[in-house]
């Protein structure tokens, strides 16, 4: 291995400028102005992973973005790993947040800061520089597949009929992802579960048009405030979901599992600190992070309606709306959560509005076994980077196409994230610091030689 990391250190310059020229496509798969962006992000990839040393590379159509696959099969005895990552990123908005322009990346402080950093170019990118690691000096000790994405950040709504129609050709051992974060920089961690998802967009319809609010405040239905007070409704006092049937395949994590995740180290203070704030809340009986790794949870990500603009419109709204999601915990069924919330908002409903739920997406939750070759594989490759063992956690954070692999693949998926919390994602000012980004390609590339000789022995 020290031939590989001669080859990472001596063409870091080179990785990063590849890097950037990736990042400065505005990848947006949610905003269908930037659907030619798509095709040239996957395009991008496809060529990166050709000059890395794929036997074979391929843009394939879907109904929506397309996909990229690669691979390089150096005998079919051996393991395969397929690499699973996307092209696509989060709208920039608030752009007047950021400090930088979101795509055309900088470095300062030894940080990279444009969309995408982290999430997920940064961290996917760095597969194909230890597959080239690898491959360019010989010692690529298994078959390595690519399938990248371009429809992550929209609920990868068509890689779930991909992987049906395309199974032979995606045949592996074992999946493995870098989208998902570490504890600290000095506290490797490994993603053992990740929460599903339920979204919604609801409307809500008081008077067929804008009122005065002087002339017909008091006397009609106001939407916003409708509105307000069913989310507010949604959630008791000991913030708990209020939904029917909402918690019944809930599976409570046992005292000695809890126990265990306690260790993980957590500085309540600092966390605050971070996102400057002076107190949290969250579901009654469970800490911090049992409330973002084992719980379920019900948040507003947007709500609009009314006059918003500059100075005053007394004007009583015809119309409000929200964007609404729950993380759902393993065994929770995102279709019956999604049918369970649609029933009960409308029946919470005042007869002076209508209320229409739309489902945008979802996802279903997903558990790694600890026990696995993969995971012991991945264990390994941190403690070589990072001179101590990594924490199993689960993730608050939903990656539905993961249990959707396991659902249409059969294959365990092994989560070794390198991103920090620091690294705002989905925010103005998304980073990935330079020390995490070649680490991060350097573990990867003892995760193969791990892989390869546990699945071989």
């Amino acid at each position: 291995m020290d031939d590989v990391k001669k080859y990472i250190e001596s063409n870091k310059k080179r990785f990063l400028d590849e890097l950037f020229g990736l990042i400065r496509i505005p990848s947006i798969s949610s905003i269908s102005d930037h659907k030619p962006d798509m095709v040239k992000a996957a395009e991008y990839w496809k060529k990166s992973l050709l000059d890395a040393g794929a036997d074979s590379a391929s843009v394939m159509p879907t109904a929506g973005n397309p996909v990229v696959y690669a691979e390089k099969i150096w005998d079919a005895s051996l393991p395969t790993v397929l690499v699973y990552a996307h092209y696509d990123v989060m709208p920039v908005d608030p752009l007047d947040l950021w400090d930088t322009d979101p795509f055309e990346p900088v470095i300062k402080d030894d940080i990279i800061w444009a969309r995408g950093a982290d999430d997920d170019k940064g961290q996917s990118f760095m597969h194909a520089k230890a597959f080239e690691a690898l491959v360019k000096t010989n010692n690529l000790p298994c078959n390595v597949k690519f399938m990248i994405e371009g429809e992550e950040e929209v609920g990868s709504v068509n890689l779930g009929k991909f992987c049906e129609q395309n199974k032979e050709m995606l045949k592996a051992d074992v999946i493995l992802v870098s989208d998902t974060s570490m504890l600290a920089s000095d506290m490797p961690s490994v993603t053992t579960g990740l929460r599903g998802l339920a979204y919604w967009e609801v409307e809500i319809t008081g008077p067929n048009r804008d009122l005065h609010s002087g002339l017909f405040g008091g006397a009609v239905g106001n939407p916003i405030n409708v509105l307000c007070k069913m989310i507010a409704d949604t959630l008791n006092d000991k913030g708990q979901i209020t939904i029917p049937g909402f918690y019944d395949d809930v599976t409570d994590v046992t005292a000695d599992e809890r126990a265990l995740m306690a260790l993980a180290p957590f500085d309540e203070k600092e966390y605050k600190k971070a996102i400057d704030v002076d107190e949290l809340q969250g579901e009654e009986g469970y800490s911090t992070m049992e409330r973002t790794g084992i719980r379920p949870t019900f948040d507003v990500c947007g709500i609009w309606g009314g006059y918003t603009g500059e100075g005053a419109k007394t004007v009583l709204p015809s119309k409000a709306f929200a964007k609404i999601s729950t993380r759902l915990v393993p065994d929770q069924d995102h279709h019956k959560i999604s049918d369970q919330f649609k029933t009960y908002f409308e029946s919470i409903a005042p007869k002076s509005v209508k209320v229409k739920v739309s489902p945008l997406h979802g996802g279903q939750g997903y558990v790694c076994p600890i026990d696995i070759p993969a995971y012991k594989a991945a264990e390994k490759a941190y403690m070589d980077v990072y001179n101590i063992k990594p924490v199993p956690v689960r993730s608050g954070g939903s990656i539905p196409i993961i249990s959707t692999f396991e659902e249409k693949l059969g294959l365990k998926s092994v989560l070794m994230g390198f991103g920090l919390e620091s690294d705002a994602i989905h925010s103005p000012n998304e980073n990935f610091p330079l020390e995490q980004f070649y680490n991060g390609i350097e573990a990867i590339t003892h995760f193969y030689k791990h892989y390869a000789k546990i699945m071989t022995a």
